[in-house]
């Protein structure tokens, strides 16, 4: 085909958009007229997987679940991550760095969806939706604080429609649970317990050594992505990079954002104003002079304090992960189960308590005979049958203002603010005093760190605010 031909050859979607305007087919709207961030009610939306392996390939495949959308185009910096994918859409264009295939597609991409390690989650975000790209991101939204604001921010800049990754907050259990709430039956919770069986990866683990070399069909600049430059180990990949704070954000950034929604989602709290933890004692004794603090630690059980957004006095929320459990309630029975396998979450109320699996699911009364005494309330709350995956898919074709979203950033992007605050106090714990061999109980974590959400700031530990932000290393940056 020569040159003449190729810059006259029309695309499929350009020939529809011009047949219908010459031929006066007014139900036909051009996508440029409707404007940025809107599908033509004629085109299918058209998505693109930054992250194509694990997670990443079963995303696409629950968006290619809905007969108005195409996979056209994904990126992932090892080729064998990406091999289902490459075998499931053979048609989509394939790309190792999703800078390059933004910038080669971004006509042929109307949404994206983003499933890589937490440490790349908002740079890439950020260069879908400064394209005008609607963005799908899986949880936790980032990786730092930080991050989550500028996300927040962006939403509102760009106007584009924006799911985070938690499924649950699509989920019938949390709107029942919701509704269970706002009919009074548990009265007012002042302290609500969150716990997981994570991690169930390596944790807490020494910092891996060896040379070794890359394997050839892996990019590993593009997977250390804002990251410091590091040599190559294959302890980190496909999935333990969870472990490592480079990289992941723990056991709390891996399932808080699905087990902790049911009390963020239902009860009148935003930020918290205080942070404290405490973390497995072998963890932080087997360090020595030649190891760093690359490692999340095994376990650990967090306390946030939130103020009520209503004025009435304070919630305390407890997390707790690696087996650890909140006590059982005086309530439930012996034999009943105290959540699932997965983790689950406690209301404590000033009239009773309730219960609820992973994930919100299945919400009941303590005692649990009391869902058979007990009238439940009506529904108020709209369900979303389609799941999360294809509210997200229809808020995009319907277009920014109209669709909605279960966790749009505005929702999810101080949620995970919240979470990080955990990180936050998990790491302080983990600093050490650099002029002395031994430990200082000033970095130690015994202190309760002081937030000040508005700023972003800890106010009583300065050290702490290291954490915050994260430096990126040179080519790679977060600007709005």
């Amino acid at each position: 085909m020569s040159a003449d031909q190729k810059k006259n050859k029309l695309s499929r979607k350009e020939f529809v958009r011009n047949s219908a305007i010459l031929g006066g087919a007014f139900f036909i709207v051009p996508r440029h007229v409707l404007g940025k961030g809107y599908i033509a009610p004629s085109d299918k939306l058209n998505i693109a997987g930054i992250g194509a392996g694990g997670k990443g390939h079963g995303d696409m495949l629950e968006f290619a679940k809905s007969p108005n959308v195409n996979i056209v185009s994904f990126c992932d910096v090892d080729d064998r991550q990406a091999a289902e994918s490459v075998n499931k859409f053979p048609n989509a264009s394939y790309y190792h760095d999703f800078r390059e295939m933004l910038e080669k597609e971004k006509n042929n991409i109307d949404a994206c969806s983003i499933s890589t390690p937490d440490n790349t989650h908002a740079v890439a975000t950020l260069a879908a939706m400064q394209l005008g790209k609607h963005v799908y991101t899986q949880k936790p939204l980032t990786h730092d604080i930080y991050e989550a604001r500028m996300l927040t921010e962006a939403a509102k800049k760009y106007k584009v429609v924006t799911q985070m990754g938690n499924q649950g907050g699509s989920g019938d259990g949390v709107r029942k649970a919701k509704e269970m709430y706002d009919a009074g039956m548990i009265g007012k919770v002042y302290e609500a317990h969150a716990w997981t069986n994570r991690p169930v990866w390596p944790q807490g683990i020494p910092t891996p050594t060896g040379q070794y070399d890359i394997p050839k069909e892996l990019k590993w600049d593009l997977w250390l992505g804002p990251a410091k430059a590091i040599d190559y180990n294959p302890a980190y990949l496909p999935f333990n990079w969870r472990g490592w704070w480079a990289f992941g954000t723990g056991a709390l950034g891996d399932m808080a954002c699905h087990i902790m929604d049911p009390i963020y989602r239902i009860l009148p709290i935003l930020y918290p104003e205080s942070a404290e933890c405490s973390v497995a004692t072998i963890w932080r004794e087997m360090w020595n002079d030649t190891q760093n603090q690359d490692a999340c630690p095994p376990s650990s059980i967090i306390h946030l304090s939130y103020p009520r957004t209503d004025g009435d006095g304070k919630i305390q929320v407890s997390w707790h992960d690696g087996g650890l459990l909140p006590r059982r309630p005086d309530e439930l029975l012996p034999d009943e189960a105290f959540g699932n396998w997965d983790g689950g979450v406690l209301l404590v109320g000033t009239k009773g308590k309730m219960l609820l699996d992973c994930y919100g699911a299945n919400p009941r009364l303590l005692p649990t005979k009391l869902m058979q005494e007990k009238k439940m309330p009506a529904e108020t709350i709209k369900r979303v049958p389609e799941g999360h995956y294809l509210q997200w898919v229809n808020a995009c074709i319907a277009g920014y203002g109209k669709g909605k979203t279960s966790s749009p950033f505005e929702y999810a992007g101080p949620f995970t603010e919240s979470i990080l605050m955990g990180n936050l106090a998990i790491r302080s714990w983990m600093l050490k005093n650099p002029n002395l061999k031994g430990w200082d109980d000033k970095y130690l974590g015994r202190k309760k760190l002081l937030w000040d959400a508005k700023n972003m700031k800890v106010t009583n530990f300065d050290e702490a605010n290291q954490f915050v932000k994260r430096d990126y290393r040179e080519g790679w940056k977060l600007s709005l």
